[in-house]
């Protein structure tokens, strides 16, 4: 089995999809790419079982048949070659790969690819197109907000719901939560399901923004299918807490403040808060934001003051600052409103003004408790 392409190009492919392959695995067999020649295309996979990653491209063969090929070593190969044609030869009997290129060769020895874990295959009940720029989006806003407590699995994802209004990502570890929201997209019926955090970032890592993803999905997996990749993934098993509810609906109190100034402050004053906690006090009064932190441990302390627009009764509320951080640096407007009921319910960060009528963005963070 031969086949000859650019080392450039194949370089791109396989590392469009290294991303997939298992970091600690008991299966040696998944520490390789499976190539899969057909005439004059080539199918690479990489998987881990739980997600696996596809992709094809044009090359120059007359034969076909199948090889794992070990992928750590393919890919270091690749990188230190100039582009250029590369030709394979692949002994079927012994699984030994020849790799010419214009100045050498390298050998190494492959693996029977009926060792390859084959191929998920589903049945898909729904599926959805939706473009790149919309997903890449979503899960930009959403995934620094998912949890990390494998104790509560379905917080460990990001939950998308597909209904005939909207379609909505949300994503919470109980101390912070996000729903991004599109209304320029929708589905005939009502469904749901909740992706894991490495196929999100798969996916973060391979959308361009100007392509069509489909999406196809059942009970239990989910295909994303776009430009020459595929990506499959198990879904996580389990009901998605109510978000909904966690969420006040009643937040008289509403702090109108430039973006940039107020992320900046926060930044800054947050240096100077006490280490485990990352306590970030914020008090309003008419025009005024005061941000306080201190550490007595240390006997640090930071005190600033910002100009804002303030509607509400005076209020003093904390923080803990890192997800505030986030949540500032993630949102893209001017202006951010901060809406309250009382110093120990949750707040809600909203864009000021919506760039996009159809995306529609609130983050809550859970306040901590001032110490008297």
């Amino acid at each position: 089995m031969n086949f000859v392409t650019s080392s450039l190009t194949l370089l791109h492919h396989l590392q469009s999809i290294s991303g997939a392959l298992s970091t600690n695995t008991k299966l040696p067999i998944l520490d390789n790419f499976l190539f899969k020649v057909n005439q004059n295309k080539v199918t690479i996979v990489a998987t881990d079982l739980e997600t696996t990653m596809v992709t094809h491209l044009d090359i120059q063969s007359e034969s076909e048949g199948e090889i794992a090929i070990p992928a750590k070593l393919l890919l270091e190969v690749l990188k230190n070659l100039p582009d250029q044609p590369c030709t394979f030869r692949i002994n079927k009997e012994n699984y030994a790969i020849e790799i010419s290129y214009d100045n050498g060769k390298s050998k190494m020895v492959g693996f029977n690819a009926s060792e390859f874990p084959k191929l998920p295959t589903s049945e898909y009940t729904s599926s959805i197109e939706v473009t790149a720029e919309l997903l890449s989006n979503a899960i930009a806003k959403t995934l620094f907000a998912v949890g990390t407590d494998e104790m509560r699995p379905v917080m460990t994802g990001v939950l998308c719901e597909f209904s005939p209004e909207n379609i909505t990502f949300v994503a919470t570890d109980a101390h912070k939560l996000v729903r991004y929201q599109r209304t320029d997209i929708s589905t005939q019926s009502s469904s749901s399901f909740i992706l894991p955090k490495k196929p999100l970032n798969l996916l973060k890592g391979n959308l361009r923004g100007e392509e069509t993803v489909t999406i196809a999905y059942n009970e239990s997996n989910a295909t994303f299918t776009f430009n020459d990749l595929t990506l499959v993934c198990r879904l996580i098993d389990g009901k998605y807490p109510n978000y909904e509810a966690v969420i006040p609906k009643e937040n008289p109190n509403v702090l109108t403040v430039e973006r940039s100034h107020f992320h900046n402050s926060l930044r800054r004053v947050s240096l100077f808060s006490n280490k485990t906690t990352h306590q970030v006090q914020l008090k309003m009064a008419g025009s005024e934001l005061q941000l306080f932190a201190e550490d007595m441990d240390f006997s640090n302390e930071a005190n600033e003051r910002l100009t804002c627009n303030y509607n509400g009764v005076d209020m003093e509320i904390a923080f803990n600052a890192k997800p505030l951080v986030e949540m500032l640096s993630i949102l893209e407007t001017e202006s951010i409103q901060l809406s309250m009921s009382e110093p120990s319910r949750a707040g809600l960060i909203t864009p000021f003004e919506n760039q996009n009528p159809n995306e529609h963005i609130l983050m809550l963070v859970m306040p901590v408790m001032i110490p008297r």
